[in-house]
């Protein structure tokens, strides 16, 4: 990325991170300094080539007409500068750099806040890495825009507790998070009394069934929102401030799909969850459910002063002030993704009543052996419902069916385990142990009864490793990137053909 954006300056916040630099600058010609925030550890050192924070403050005092020179700088800007470059993933291949300029921010900043208002007031949790589209828009830019207090967690493993800490007004999360914190208040009514587990059954239930009824854009009568209160007071409260949720106003998700049970769970404890839609390319947000404006299953609509329409192929197009520059330095790939003022996804989807609805990437639909086309998303989210499963990986593309690659919820399945004395030693043992292999394959054979014929999964392996957004197996909002597990496990896909 240094090579690629020929960034002249690198500012990095640590030794640690100097280090790393340290490492491949050989590499690195066009890097003339390195700015350094914190000296513990460094204070004996002696290069060139690195520089301090508050030397780089020294040298900036020392400039000349500096307040006018930089208002000059200032005056000569315009709103299609570049503001900065986003680097993608890099599933299929290198990381490209995404032009987004200002005026793409500026959108995403107006647009946004009209139709998700952002309080000075508010308080909220930021843990997704800010490399990432979604986290840099919800945790820098409407922050900075809006003036309201960001709070950030201690490290990937803290979350749940910070939660709690903070209990934010609004909160955005990956579908990953989401379920992680359902699996989490699973495991609790498991574990409760008989009493107290009829109590959190029943207060579910009249949740369900109030959630549904405002969810469709309806008013619930005099008795359903009676009903609704009772089992708020006595525990949909209670389950909200387990979670830290209990001084939600609205909550987000987006960067992949997300099961509609699991948003119909939030919405019943008293969490409303908004789905939306959007990529690096569009600057963050496509489309967005509203408290005003939802439909279950749908990505919600397109954003104000922008259009979506679907291509003959059934991919989704977007034209607006949110479409990015281009990629830097790839006229070719830019001229693939652009084309006549339309952003072209490579997702697949269709549009109803003015809602879009995803039906998966055009690069992952399958088409089996026999002529069939899959599109995996959608059984994948059914398989993540479950509390011990994280992550999945349909398989099936010119093959004579469809099989799965499963990464199991870590914590869940050893919470199982121990509770039914299942015997193991460390992750692998766990993923090998029959009982465990009985338990998903008992989740796997609930999806498939929903599912048509052609869709079911014949047979699946787990991943016996455990991953971390660090393996290049998962990116930043920890998915599962398909190339490359299908391509580091191929082994395992091959043994269940």
């Amino acid at each position: 990325m240094l090579n690629d954006s020929h960034s002249k300056f690198l500012i990095v916040e640590n030794d640690e991170q100097l280090h790393k630099f340290l490492e491949i600058r050989e590499q690195t010609p066009h890097v003339k300094k390195v700015i350094v925030f914190d000296r513990k550890g460094l204070r004996s050192l002696e290069d060139d080539q690195v520089i301090f924070l508050d030397e780089l403050y020294t040298i900036g005092r020392s400039v000349d007409n500096a307040r006018e020179r930089f208002s000059d700088y200032i005056d000569q800007g315009t709103p299609n500068d570049i503001r900065t470059l986003i680097y993608t993933s890099g599933t299929t291949g290198n990381p490209k750099g995404a032009i987004l300029t200002h005026a793409n921010v500026l959108f995403e900043l107006k647009t946004s806040i009209d139709i998700l208002p952002i309080l000075p007031t508010d308080e909220q949790l930021c843990f997704l890495p800010l490399c990432h589209v979604l986290e840099r828009l919800t945790s820098v830019d409407l922050p900075i825009h809006r003036g309201c207090i960001v709070n950030f967690a201690e490290s990937t493993e803290t979350v749940f507790e910070n939660m709690k800490e903070v209990s934010p007004d609004t909160f955005t999360a990956v579908p990953r998070l989401w379920e992680k914190m359902y699996a989490s208040i699973s495991n609790m009514r498991s574990d409760a009394s008989a009493l107290n587990g009829w109590a959190f059954d029943q207060a579910i239930k009249a949740g369900h069934d109030y959630a549904d009824i405002v969810m469709a854009g309806n008013t619930p009568t005099t008795g359903q929102r009676l009903r609704y209160e009772f089992w708020n007071r006595l525990v949909l409260y209670k389950i909200r401030d387990l979670i830290g949720m209990s001084n939600i106003r609205r909550a987000t998700t987006g960067a992949a799909p997300i099961s509609l049970d699991i948003i119909r769970w939030f919405h019943a404890i008293g969490v409303p969850i908004y789905e939306g839609y959007g990529m690096t390319e569009s600057a963050g947000v496509i489309s967005v459910n509203t408290p005003e404006a939802q439909m279950a299953g749908s990505v919600g609509k397109a954003l104000p002063d922008s259009e979506v329409r679907i291509a003959d192929n059934g991919e989704i197009l977007v034209r607006g002030a949110n479409v990015f520059a281009g990629y830097w330095n790839k006229p070719e790939k830019t001229a693939e993704d652009l084309r006549d003022g339309w952003l072209h996804t490579g997702d697949v989807g269709e549009i109803r009543d003015g809602y879009i609805f995803i039906t998966g990437r055009i690069k992952d639909i399958i088409i089996t052996a026999g002529g069939k086309n899959v599109t995996p998303a959608a059984i994948e989210s059914k398989l993540k419902f479950s509390p011990y499963i994280s992550d999945a990986v349909v398989i099936g593309d010119k093959r004579k069916y469809l099989t799965c690659l499963i990464m199991i919820d870590q914590e869940n399945v050893e919470k199982y385990a121990q509770d039914n004395q299942v015997m193991f030693s460390d992750f692998r043992s766990l993923c090998h142990a029959p009982e465990v292999i009985a338990l998903i394959d008992d989740v796997v054979q609930s999806a498939n009864e929903t599912l048509a014929q052609v869709e079911t999964i014949k047979q699946f392996r787990l991943i016996d490793v455990l991953l971390s957004p660090e393996d290049d197996e998962l990116t930043a909002t920890m998915k599962l990137k398909r190339n490359l597990v299908e391509k580091k496990h191929h082994a395992l896909i091959d043994s269940m053909y």
